[in-house]
């Protein structure tokens, strides 16, 4: 099953009850210990920002790389429901425990877990910009405890696409996060790239999921919209659609969520294969001994595009038939 998203917020210092985890796995417990085969058992803590089918089938993806590999591993699946002090207090509650180690789900989960667990690996998935995030040093050479592999959409394809969907668009209108550094990150990279394609880039920023319909109205005579894999505005992403489903303004989005949410199309990220590439890096700190400080960031493999035929109807566009055939399909 294909999935796509988002991630990144800045961190809050306060702690909060954390949900209580839910073990995946079918790993005996006994970290780094030998279990009757001769084999070894490994215990993995995730730290996952909140709900939502991009980062779920990262999270899947992840599990399957170590399945696939006949791996015994006992996970510890935590979600922290969006809340930015829940991600830091499971992250300290894996730094106190006996993982091997923890993988962080988007930017402020792999933010809160950097800081809180300084000594056994931590990779990351679903990090837009993993120097941006002070996560690394460079994608190249992490230099510390932490690597993993980025989100970063294909923006300029993105937007291309967008072009054939809307031929006389001029203006494209952007809602996100003002408190998400991946969101800024692809925010300054379709500013950039808009001017080759003759288009003018308006923003609106949100603090919370409730600002998210009266930015969506804010930004005007926009001809699209694009969304960014912004945690809260996916999250909230009925809202946005909504407005632009009143006003006929197709929306374009960064990741196979939105679309599944009602935006037009994407050509995006398979979220489960990107989690399943952070898997088998895990694989090759823990059997093989590779230093996370010397292992390269990665980016994704592969993108594909995701339509939503109904959607467009609903807004007004039709989806050009070279792109249909090719395309996955939201029914």
């Amino acid at each position: 099953m294909k999935h796509k998203l988002l991630a990144g917020l800045a961190l809050a210092a306060a702690g909060a009850l954390a949900l209580a985890g839910c073990s995946n796995g079918g790993g005996t417990g006994d970290t780094g210990g030998d279990t009757d085969g001769g084999a070894t058992s490994y215990k993995i803590g995730i730290n996952q920002l909140a709900p939502h089918p991009a980062l779920d089938a990262a999270t899947e993806g992840f599990q399957a790389a170590f399945e696939d590999a006949g791996i015994d591993v006992d996970f510890d699946v935590q979600n922290a429901n969006g809340e930015q002090s829940t991600a830091l207090t499971i992250a300290q509650g894996f730094a106190s425990s006996g993982v091997d180690l923890v993988l962080a789900v988007a930017t402020p989960a792999a933010q809160a877990t950097a800081q809180a667990v300084p000594d056994k690996p931590v990779l990351f998935t679903a990090v837009t910009d993993a120097v941006a995030a002070e996560l690394v040093d460079s994608n190249e050479e992490p230099g510390g405890n932490v690597t993993g592999t980025s989100d970063m959409a294909p923006i300029d394809e993105q937007l291309k696409l967008l072009k054939e969907l809307v031929p006389d668009a001029k203006k494209v209108g952007i809602v996100y996060a003002s408190g998400e550094v991946n969101s800024q990150v692809q925010v300054d990279a379709v500013e950039e790239a808009a001017p080759g394609l003759d288009l003018e880039v308006v923003t609106k920023t949100v603090t919370t999921a409730n600002d998210i319909q009266a930015a969506a109205e804010a930004l005007g005579d926009v001809d699209a919209i694009y969304v960014p894999t912004d945690n809260m505005v996916v999250n909230g992403i009925s809202s946005l659609i909504q407005v632009a489903e009143t006003k006929q303004i197709p929306v374009i989005g960064a990741e196979s969520g939105t679309v599944e949410g009602g935006a037009v199309a994407t050509l995006g990220i398979d979220y489960f294969e990107l989690g399943y590439q952070t898997g088998e890096m895990a694989i090759k700190i823990l059997k093989d001994g590779a230093d996370p400080a010397t292992m390269p960031v990665e980016v994704s493999k592969e993108f594909t595009y995701v339509v939503n035929p109904a959607a467009a109807e609903r807004m007004g566009v039709t989806i050009p038939a070279e792109i249909l055939d090719k395309a996955e399909v939201v029914e």
